[in-house]
């Protein structure tokens, strides 16, 4: 039977930009977001998704939004998003790590190009703060009002109510992103790690910063 996830704040991404495993057949996408240009099925925020019924998906996909929430706001999306998910649900979020992205800021190279994107030269000052080139061109909404370390955002998701949290660091270019799967039941950490392997992109496991669960 087919499973279904809410790809929260999609943008213009579909299924296939998401994870390995909801690209394929056995999950059926609802794409969430607060622009109505995307089409996504359902408009809302992050921090109200009343239109999506409580526990009717098994897992949330969020791709680097989060960071675009005040410090406040946080702990109300992430109430959502374990509002909407079943009792067996899982949420999949990706985010900057600011970890690595302040080695660069320390090294003087905030401005400086740390990776090349299909938008363009990325600097440290893009990743803390939002893509100056899209704001400059008046889509205020990829400003990035808040920040997360693994270590920050593993609590901040066990705070949040889900009982078992795994994350990654990829602190190096061209990604400098944090991955975090939490779980809404507990799971040993022999399941959080197969999720993790259905899940976050195979560069997470290359010897570098880990901690799942």
């Amino acid at each position: 039977m087919p499973k279904t996830f809410l790809h929260v704040g999609c943008g213009s991404k579909q299924k296939k930009n998401t994870t390995p495993e909801f690209a394929n057949s056995d999950w059926i996408e609802v794409r969430l977001d607060i622009d109505a240009s995307h089409a996504p099925d359902v408009i809302g925020t992050m921090t109200d998704m009343s239109s999506v019924a409580s526990g009717s998906v098994d897992a949330v996909f969020s791709s680097h939004n989060i960071e675009h929430l005040y410090p406040h706001e946080v702990p109300a999306a992430l109430a959502e998003f374990k509002r909407v998910l079943n009792p067996q649900g899982i949420a999949v979020i990706t985010c900057p790590d600011l970890r690595s992205v302040c080695r660069l800021v320390a090294d003087d190279k905030l401005t400086d190009t740390a990776y090349q994107s299909p938008a363009g030269p990325i600097a440290a000052i893009d990743i803390i703060y939002g893509h100056r080139l899209s704001m400059a061109s008046g889509n205020l909404f990829m400003a990035h009002r808040c920040g997360f370390t693994e270590a920050v955002l593993n609590r901040t998701l066990r705070l949040a109510g889900f009982q078992t949290v795994g994350t990654i660091s990829r602190g190096f270019a061209p990604f400098y992103d944090l991955w975090a799967v939490a779980s809404v039941a507990n799971r040993s950490e022999g399941q959080m790690r197969d999720l993790a392997s259905l899940h976050f992109p195979k560069t997470a496991f290359d010897g570098r910063d880990r901690a799942l669960p």
